[in-house]
């Protein structure tokens, strides 16, 4: 959870992007990061494998101001969506304030992003966590694949919990910030 650091009067969150290997997780973090300036932003570090999938994680510090004369950073990490990785996955939710699903819009993935979000359910058990208790948002996206899935499929499919979701293209920053938005706020909300 949340880390105060009553010293130097800093809050340190942890966001975590989850879902099935290749659906934009990382696409995400690089949209961001490239949209901020250097003085709100840490260096993005990504392991990658030759086939250019995430194989840790990515970490993008991200400065956003101050609460009740805190100053606020957010961590923003992905899991490898391959599932061989797991252990990387569920290591990486230690510690996590507040998850962005990222789900796959295109139909041929339904079943990954099913069990992907189950892999991160399952995950959470492990740190007593569930979906009820810690903040979370779905993100649609791809939504620019002409075999996109419709968006109430994908609501009935993965948005068990009716949380806020968004649609998005991560690769051209549609939907990018409105999730990170969304995330952020529930998760300053819940530290009030």
């Amino acid at each position: 959870m949340a880390l105060v650091n009553y010293a130097a009067r800093e809050i340190n969150c942890k966001i975590v992007y989850y879902g099935t290997g290749l659906g934009g997780k990382t696409t995400n973090l690089k949209y961001i990061h490239s949209q901020l300036a250097p003085s709100t932003r840490g260096e993005l570090i990504s392991l990658a494998t030759e086939t250019e999938r995430t194989l840790f994680f990515d970490f993008l510090p991200l400065d956003l101001g101050s609460v009740q004369g805190f100053k606020t950073r957010f961590s923003l990490y992905t899991v490898p969506g391959q599932v061989e990785y797991n252990a990387s996955r569920k290591l990486i939710l230690n510690g996590v304030d507040g998850i962005i699903f990222v789900a796959d819009s295109d139909v041929m993935r339904a079943k990954e992003n099913a069990e992907s979000l189950q892999n991160m359910i399952d995950n959470l058990a492990e740190y007593n966590l569930t979906l009820d208790n810690i903040p979370w948002v779905l993100q649609y996206n791809k939504r620019d694949l002409a075999n996109a899935m419709s968006v109430e499929r994908m609501e009935k499919d993965l948005n068990i919990r009716g949380v806020p979701s968004f649609e998005a293209v991560a690769s051209e920053g549609l939907g990018v910030f409105a999730t990170l938005k969304a995330i952020s706020k529930l998760i300053l909300n819940r530290l009030q």
